[in-house]
């Protein structure tokens, strides 16, 4: 019986361990967006809104603001720019891919691992969004 334990511990550090370390390929989440409403899923969201000539770099400097994010790949100049927030206590990561399309900005969030992002998501852009909003 306890070496079933074990091993069931065993696993779980090494699900654990996994998805706090698990590379994050660009090419595979560096992708336009393609958004064409707004939409929410059960896995993340998608939004669009008119953005100024400096809107993604306004919205850039305030996700690079937000604590545990980083940048996956691309920049401002690009005109797109894929960023990972992982959760606090377990690292999930979540990809964000912010895109400048003839004035609009397109964003999609998602999450990596499991089936529901339980709302976080789409929390974390309405926030960015209402903060360039306000600016």
């Amino acid at each position: 019986m306890m070496v079933v334990l074990w091993v069931l511990l065993g696993l779980a550090v090494a699900g654990m361990a996994y998805v706090r370390l698990a590379p994050s390929n660009p090419a595979r989440w560096h992708r336009p967006p393609d958004v064409n409403s707004d939409k929410t899923f059960k896995s993340g969201v998608k939004r669009r809104l008119p953005a100024g000539p400096d809107g993604l770099a306004r919205l850039d400097a305030i996700i690079r603001d937000t604590p545990r994010t980083r940048v996956l790949a691309g920049s401002p100049g690009e005109g797109m720019i894929t960023y990972v927030t992982r959760s606090r206590v377990m690292g999930f990561p979540d990809y964000t891919t912010v895109q400048k399309v003839n004035g609009t900005l397109e964003l999609y969030a998602r999450l990596r691992f499991g089936r529901s992002d339980l709302g976080v998501n789409g929390a974390r852009v309405e926030g960015w969004l209402a903060r360039l909003q306000a600016r």
